[in-house]
């Protein structure tokens, strides 16, 4: 593990998961993006609604559900901004740990490396997370991250995260 999802993308998550991995060898990685692709989920931008991303949120849970079962760690990355979703996963999994990357708008558009920002903000592209659907972020996360310095050492956050949720 090199520390880069599939993309090919460094990540807090993908640090995370090879932190974790050096210490255990049952963790899974489940990048939002990546899974809807693997899955074919989303087809086209419009497939990005609220009731799809909630549809969504659902299959993720329980398909960590299904992994932690099996006693296998899941990161799972992506957006979920769902209240429903995340009283479920706290409830029910063996050990829920939520870490919410806290980014402004300004932060994000600076880093539109899928260019969603720019296209949305131009009312080329709808659905979109923060511009024209609106998030509710969680009320009560075990971590929050601030990721808005440019160069952060995303190894460093990934180790406190996982101290964090295992210690």
């Amino acid at each position: 593990m090199t520390g880069l999802s599939a993309s090919g993308k460094t990540s807090i998550g993908t640090e995370l998961v090879r932190l974790w991995k050096a210490e255990t060898p049952n963790v899974v990685f489940m990048d939002g993006d990546e899974v809807c692709r693997v899955l074919e989920w989303k087809d086209g931008i419009d497939d990005y609604t609220r009731d799809v991303r909630h549809r969504i949120a659902w299959r993720y849970s329980d398909m960590s559900a299904w992994l932690d079962s099996q006693d296998i760690n899941v990161v799972c990355c992506g957006i979920c901004f769902f209240d429903d979703v995340r009283k479920r996963n706290r409830e029910f999994f063996s050990g829920y740990f939520e870490a919410y990357i806290d980014l402004a708008m300004e932060i994000l558009r600076k880093r539109d490396k899928k260019n969603l920002y720019a296209r949305a903000f131009k009312g080329e592209i709808k659905n979109v997370a923060g511009v024209d659907l609106m998030l509710s972020p969680p009320t009560a996360p075990d971590m929050v991250i601030d990721n808005s310095e440019d160069g952060a050492d995303l190894s460093a956050i990934a180790a406190e995260v996982l101290a964090r949720a295992t210690g």
